[in-house]
């Protein structure tokens, strides 16, 4: 076994019982049967890279609306959400 990297992931709820129940039943780590997982996938096939034009009238209109926005200034009354406000819980 190669050296160790440390991760840290988030997953759903039931995925962690799960998780913990699989641990418990083989008496190994959670860390161990994330490991095996892992061990059985093999990488998705490569692609060949595609070379995609951009679209310039979509930049030009995505500017123009940036810029738009920018000349009107703050939002009056200032900011009514939190950074924290945009993710789900």
């Amino acid at each position: 076994m190669g050296r160790m990297v440390r991760k840290q992931i988030y997953i759903e709820e039931e995925q962690d019982a799960l998780l913990k129940e699989i641990a418990r039943e083989r008496r190994v780590s959670e860390a161990e049967v994330i490991r095996d997982c892992l061990r059985g996938l093999e990488p998705a096939e490569q692609t060949p890279e595609v070379q995609v034009q951009p679209d310039r009238e979509a930049w030009e209109r995505a500017d123009a609306f940036i810029r738009e926005l920018i000349a009107m200034g703050p939002v009056p009354g200032g900011r009514t959400w939190r950074r924290e406000d945009i993710y789900d819980e």
